[in-house]
């Protein structure tokens, strides 16, 4: 390989050999768990600072400012205009079916436009000093309820550099959940979307401590729901996030910066059911988890690497990698996921081709989508190309996996005409927030870039593991940061015990990325930390021979059936995900059952093919999800993706529900980093559910 790590194009191989992790120096061995691992790095002791002074979130804003000055550090698109066109379509109403009109949004954007690290540093403590001119400070609490943006970060940034806590919340929360985070938290300014205001009247009848409300500017607000808020409250104070630079620059104030054991953010989880948890995030946290990635990935990432940015900055993974994009140098380009392609865009490029990122972040439901572009853009091309690439799919997989050369004259002429689907730079794409269907991980790495995994919690700020791009390997997460330790314990229930081979049990996490607790809820946190400072992940999983974590279940997503065989709901959607057919999929096992069922949102373009092979008439998803010829086509596939992947027998779905509509945090049906709201899902599907199982 060569020397310069940073500008390495890597194939999906292995280049290291392990061990990767080891026990822990010194640790003891206790009945029913295995001996804490750690990083080789850190064999001897966690490190907690990626750098010496480096202790705090205003500390990695200083620190990029000094270091990479003029460089870009972050860009961002305005919407130039949006486009809407309207069609014609057939919908079941009441059991009959009709035609109605339905609307599509395109976007048209702007090229991106870039600040320098010294540039975003000076906005940062521009929000800072107006933050103080409004006569906040220490111990007040900035609540973030927006989008992922530039301005979001910055105004993080700007509070951070006043000693202010942040309180983050998805721009998709309900107005309850939202009423609920404003209350705990007593947050006195927020900074939100012109598009959300009008969603912050109701929670604010109650939430009584916000002053100051701050919008961004990236979209226009409309006038009448600035009038609305002031109306309905007039002790607000409404700005722009533009007005609020002015007032800093105006008022120009000196940072009162934080200290390591202050309080940097309550974060609320995205959590499906109950009150939403505000989890309590100080400096030294995520300052850990910055150090702790940093010795796995940081030796691959630097100046000149792009990210796009557009996952939640309200989930963990995205503000931890962002804030260390931030400290490597790396240049961040905001996008949305209803822009990042081609598809949502007119008169412009889609968000990745225009970036042309060269490291992606992205949850399964994004990878499913780009692999299915890409295939169906090869299917599209006719036999003779989509024999070509095919046969160059098996070639290269072989010669990766023999360890024989060749690999990079297919690169040359069959993958880099697909890799510019991702803009054509791409060198690393990680995958969290979930499973993902190891053939759609194996595929984006031999057709794309080598797909490294990650996991984590909020609670142990999204440290857990990390895959070093040169130690690729499909069957595991990766190794542990050099942040924290990590043992598995017994969960005798369902046969996971350490003594196994290879060792299972709950996963058990320790060290610098584990926060205290949760905010008010001290029976929740004593449920979940232990007193010498585990955090009990409620993941099963288990150690290879290299010392690298595998998820194999997850304690609530276990049911135990009429067979009395526990079935795990995310490993058997990570399988069924990968059929051609799935754009989105919801296991369901009923306890009085044997085998579960599975609800799923179809790729349109895959059903259509389906009923013309089937013969069935039909021009739009929503008139063919209802037909049981196609039904019955869709549950053949599924069961054999199963049968093909060695599910056993109780694991292959007997059933299928076909959803007529796309699931998002918009309705409610996916929270909004993407993850399923399981009881959302089955109540909308229950008759559906039972007629998949046969019940009157």
């Amino acid at each position: 390989m060569p020397q310069d790590l940073k500008k390495i194009m890597p194939q999906a191989k292995m280049y290291r050999t392990g061990p990767f992790t080891t026990e822990a120096a010194g640790a003891q061995k206790v009945e029913g768990e295995t001996i804490p691992r750690r990083n080789l790095a850190s064999k001897d002791g966690l490190i907690m600072k990626p750098a010496e002074g480096v202790e705090t979130l205003y500390d990695v804003l200083r620190h990029s400012s000094a270091k990479f000055g003029n460089a870009k550090a972050v860009g961002a698109r305005r919407i130039v205009n949006v486009h809407e066109e309207t069609k014609k379509i057939k919908k079941m109403v009441d059991g009959k079916e009709q035609e109605v009109d339905k609307k599509w949004q395109y976007f048209e954007l702007s090229p991106y436009k870039y600040k320098s690290f010294v540039e975003f540093e000076k906005m940062a403590l521009a929000v800072g000093s107006a933050v103080k001119a409004l006569g906040f400070g220490p111990q007040d609490r900035m609540h973030l309820f927006a989008a992922t943006s530039m301005q979001w970060l910055a105004s993080a940034h700007g509070a951070i550099s006043q000693s202010l806590a942040i309180v983050t919340a998805y721009d998709t929360l309900g107005e309850e959940g939202l009423r609920h985070s404003m209350m705990q938290t007593h947050a006195k300014i927020m900074f939100t979307d012109p598009e959300l205001l009008p969603k912050l009247v109701n929670p604010m009848k109650e939430a009584t401590d916000v002053q100051v409300v701050v919008y961004c500017t990236k979209n226009d607000p409309k006038q009448k729901d600035i009038d609305t808020l002031t109306k309905a409250h007039p002790h607000l104070k409404v700005m722009s996030f533009d007005e609020l630079i002015k007032l800093g620059e105006a008022n120009p104030g000196e940072p009162i910066p934080p200290k390591a054991d202050d309080l940097a953010c309550i974060m609320y989880t995205s959590g499906s059911t109950g009150t939403p948890k505000g989890v309590m995030i100080k400096h030294r946290n995520v300052v850990a988890a910055i150090a702790g990635v940093d010795v796995i990935v940081g030796k691959y990432l630097g100046p000149g690497d792009v990210l796009i940015a557009y996952l939640p900055a309200a989930h963990i993974l995205e503000f931890v990698f962002e804030n260390a994009v931030l400290y490597w140098g790396g240049t961040m380009g905001y996008g949305t996921i209803r822009t990042l392609s081609d598809q949502s865009v007119r008169n412009c490029a889609g968000d990745i081709r225009e970036l042309k990122p060269t490291v992606m972040v992205g949850v399964p439901q994004v990878w499913e989508t780009i692999k299915k572009g890409i295939i169906s853009k090869v299917e599209a091309g006719g036999a003779v190309k989509s024999n070509m690439f095919w046969g160059a799919y098996a070639a290269k997989g072989f010669l990766l996996g023999s360890g024989l050369p060749g690999s990079g004259i297919l690169d040359a002429i069959v993958f880099n005409k697909v890799k510019e689907a991702t803009g054509g730079r791409l060198r690393i794409c990680l995958n969290g927030g979930g499973p993902i269907a190891k053939e759609t991980q194996r595929f984006l790495s031999i057709a794309i870039t080598p797909m490294i995994s990650g996991y984590g919690l909020t609670e142990t700020c999204a440290m857990g593991a990390v895959q070093d791009p040169l130690a690729w390997n499909e069957h595991a997460l990766g190794e542990m940061p050099a942040c924290i330790e990590m043992k598995l314990v017994d969960f005798a229930d369902a046969g996971y015990f350490s003594t196994n081979t290879p060792p299972q049990g709950e996963i058990w996490i320790r060290g610098g990325g584990v926060v205290d607790g949760y905010l008010d809820m001290p029976e929740e946190t004593k449920e979940s930390f232990t007193d010498d400072g585990w955090f009990k992940t409620g993941d099963v999983g288990e150690f290879n021979s290299n010392g690298e974590i595998r998820i194999i279940d997850r304690k609530k997503n276990l049911v135990k059936t009429l067979a009395g065989e526990y079935i795990a709901l995310e490993k058997l959607e990570s399988v069924y995900r990968s059929t051609p057919i799935v754009a989105n999929i919801c296991v369901y096992a009923a306890e009085d059952r044997q085998k579960p069922v599975a609800i799923i949102v179809p790729a349109e373009p895959a059903l259509k093919k389906l009923a013309a092979q089937e013969g069935v008439q039909g021009d739009h998803l929503e008139e063919l999800v209802h037909n049981k010829k196609i039904n019955s086509a869709v549950l053949k596939q599924l069961q054999q993706v199963g049968q093909k992947a060695g599910l056993a027998g109780f694991e292959v779905i007997e059933g299928v529900v076909l959803a007529d509509e796309e699931w998002t945090p918009q309705n409610g049906l996916t929270t909004a980093a993407q993850k399923l709201n399981r009881k959302a899902i089955l109540k909308q599907y229950q008759t559906n559910v039972d007629e998949a199982y046969g019940r009157s």
